[in-house]
């Protein structure tokens, strides 16, 4: 990763799925980190779950060695034409320029279009929606609940404590034993995790 950035940038756009990064972003909030929010432009932005977002900066004001990392949620946009094509391409300059990006849900279905999964193991929600796109990348689908390939993070909508978990360790945000308990308790309900969280 060439950014030293304690900065990482959400993209944010209409129909967004608000749930798939709330894990994420606050526990990196809660760890040092900046999130700001990135939309096609200043206007809001309105979420699948019908909250209003005014982004920080707009995607042309975007610059990744200012970030340590690009996250793409899913969205209705994503399978309703080229809209959020832009927010790919913009994926291809991060992961161009060492600076990872993580991607959830129909996200995936975006990098697949620009030809970013074609080299890289990936997941998805199921292997029939990527393969919808004409993507080249079929043969390193990988059946998980998230993939970390490189600098590229993908998951399913169903997966978002996995995908954090995968944030988590790409950043170094938790050391392994923490990570684990982390993901234990967010995903299993473990309460015996909370001994490891505290402990450190």
């Amino acid at each position: 990763m060439t950014s030293n950035s304690r900065t990482v940038h959400l993209a944010v756009y209409d129909t967004f799925a608000d749930w798939e990064t709330g894990h994420t972003t606050a526990h990196l909030a809660r760890n040092g980190y900046t999130v700001r929010t990135v939309g096609p432009s200043r206007e809001p932005v309105t979420t699948m779950g019908g909250l209003r977002v005014q982004p920080d900066l707009s995607l042309d004001e975007l610059r990744s060695q200012d970030s340590a990392l690009l996250i793409l949620t899913g969205a209705d946009t994503w399978d309703a034409g080229d809209g959020l094509a832009p927010f790919a391409r913009a994926a291809r300059g991060f992961l161009d320029a060492g600076v990872p990006v993580a991607a959830i849900c129909g996200a995936t279905a975006g990098l697949a279009r620009e030809g970013l999964l074609d080299g890289r193991a990936h997941t998805s929600a199921v292997s029939f929606y990527l393969a919808a796109t004409g993507y080249a990348g079929g043969s390193r689908y990988v059946d998980a609940d998230a993939v970390t390939d490189g600098g590229l993070i993908t998951a399913g909508p169903t997966e978002p404590v996995a995908f954090a978990r995968e944030v988590f360790a790409l950043l170094g945000v938790y050391g392994p034993e923490k990570l684990d308990a982390w993901y234990r308790l967010f995903h299993d309900s473990d309460a015996s995790a909370y001994e490891v969280l505290e402990g450190e």
